[in-house]
């Protein structure tokens, strides 16, 4: 295993880090609220960003991830690269690629996914035609995207056009600001991923996929970009409170001079550093078409369990500060929260893997 960037993983990085530490600062980020930031998103897909992803693989995507986690800035960036960009190179046909990658290429589509299908919510059916019918409480980027990721009870996925669905996407406040929506489906017309169109002949590397594997497959590279975005998350947070206990003095020394502080900062290091490192083994065994469940879930559990505690450190190494609501740090903390949630939560990802485990399908 080598995790060592490639030259264009490495610059694709370096402008990532440079657009989003120069447009999602703490200041812009109030200002756009609850909501997304439209400018920073033309800005990223301008500079060729998502563009990148599809050359440099979901390791590629998994250190830009990194860098959107580290400024916590509100695009639907790893969301819609996850979902679209790579399920679509991955599993589309080549008339859906040909069709649809322009567009997640240059930003002008965004694809969000109903990820993972939980159980006993409301399962979508899919009726003879393709159409769609159900209900998901909430959809992350939703109200950004113009199609969702959408798998059936047979975890077929579904191409949806958000323009199709029945009204637009209700509001849905999450603790992390996603954009997130209320996806009601009734009859809406779908597109199967790697069948094409209803009635449309199959062709391209998706056609002839077991629909159970595709979904298993997108599931396992958005588990582990959205295990990278959490490592840059917690990054973004323990940075946050090494720079504040280092100015902040105590009894006429900086709080960082403190033997608990530093342990409890070294802590954080090194959950943020098995988040990152398992991300980057899954991602890079993805990569090579090399069993990679396991890995996935294994990030997942990381990036869940570990990063809960590194953004609870990160507010509580800012003392009363991190009480404030307004403080930077506290964005962190939410953003930690809501990937613990989203992610699955550790007992869930555990049992999911002893499940995995016992059936003797992990690599």
């Amino acid at each position: 295993m080598d995790f060592t960037p490639t030259e264009e993983q490495q610059a694709a990085r370096e402008l990532a880090a440079r657009i989003f530490g120069d447009l999602a600062t703490p200041e812009r980020l109030a200002a756009v609220g609850g909501g997304s930031d439209a400018e920073l998103w033309k800005a990223l897909c301008a500079a060729g960003l998502p563009e990148a992803v599809e050359e440099t693989g979901l390791l590629g995507l998994v250190l830009l991830a990194e860098e959107q986690g580290r400024t916590t800035a509100q695009v639907p960036f790893t969301a819609s690269c996850a979902y679209g960009l790579l399920a679509v190179a991955r599993h589309g046909t080549e008339e859906q690629r040909a069709r649809l990658l322009p567009g997640l290429r240059d930003g002008t589509t965004v694809v969000t996914g109903c990820f993972p299908a939980a159980e006993g919510q409301g399962a979508v059916r899919a009726a003879p035609g393709g159409r769609l019918t159900g209900t998901v409480p909430w959809v992350p980027w939703l109200r950004d995207a113009t199609h969702v990721l959408v798998p059936d009870e047979d975890r077929a996925l579904w191409l949806v056009r958000t323009a199709d669905t029945t009204g637009p996407a209700d509001p849905v406040e999450l603790t992390a600001p996603w954009s997130a929506g209320r996806l009601v489906l009734d009859g809406t017309p779908g597109e199967r991923l790697g069948e094409g169109t209803p009635g449309e002949r199959p062709g391209g590397r998706g056609a002839a996929e077991d629909p159970a594997g595709t979904y298993a497959d997108v599931l396992a590279a958005a588990r582990i970009a959205f295990a990278g975005l959490q490592a840059g998350v917690c990054a973004g947070s323990l940075a946050r409170a090494v720079a504040y206990t280092s100015v902040r003095e105590q009894f006429g020394r900086p709080l960082s001079a403190n033997q608990a502080v530093q342990l409890r900062a070294a802590d954080a290091h090194m959950d943020t550093e098995s988040i990152r490192v398992t991300a980057y083994e899954a991602a890079w065994r993805y990569d090579q078409g090399l069993p990679a469940a396991e890995h996935a879930l294994t990030a997942a559990w990381w990036a869940s369990e570990a990063g809960k505690r590194v953004v609870h450190a990160g507010q509580h190494l800012h003392g009363g500060m991190g009480a404030d609501l307004d403080h930077p740090v506290h964005r962190h903390f939410l953003w930690g929260r809501q990937l613990d949630a989203y992610l699955g939560c550790g007992t869930e990802l555990l049992a999911e893997l002893g499940d995995l485990l016992a059936k003797g399908e992990a690599a």
